[in-house]
């Protein structure tokens, strides 16, 4: 049952055909705590939000935030229990994100910050943030080529 009252920001069926390349989409079980992460940790900028739906950009990325309830007919909703984990073994990457000040950001606002920055031999600096969903992100910047 959709909790948002009153219009979208625009048409779903618009909006689903303005798409391209690749997107994600995430389940969480609370948009406020959801949006905290997103915006106060990776410091993305809300495209649009309502208590079901938000749309985010950062690091010249896009992808959208569903609240559990939004799945209710939908094939993973078996799967969305309150103890059951979210996203294992996926790690959202964003590029151009600076993991020191995510992981500082991350550690001020109480999150879990599973590895800090550091230099990788793949040529990235990285670290590792978990939000309230259980989801990895993993924010990266290029390291200079020696």
């Amino acid at each position: 049952m959709k909790a948002r009252e009153g219009e979208s920001w625009m048409p779903a069926d618009d909006y689903g055909r303005s798409l391209t390349g690749f997107g994600v989409n995430i389940l969480v079980r609370e948009m406020d705590r959801a949006l905290s992460f997103q915006t106060g940790v990776l410091q993305a900028d809300i495209v649009y939000s309502d208590p079901d739906f938000a749309v985010l950009k950062g690091c010249g990325a896009e992808w959208m935030l569903h609240t559990d309830h939004t799945y209710n007919d939908h094939p993973l909703s078996g799967s969305l229990g309150p103890d059951i984990p979210r996203g294992v073994g996926v790690e959202l990457r964003l590029h151009g994100c600076d993991p020191d000040r995510a992981e500082a950001r991350a550690n001020k606002l109480g999150y879990t910050v599973l590895a800090g920055a550091m230099d990788k031999p793949h040529g990235l600096r990285e670290a590792y943030l978990l939000d309230d969903d259980g989801y990895l992100w993993v924010p990266d910047v290029a390291l200079p080529k020696e």
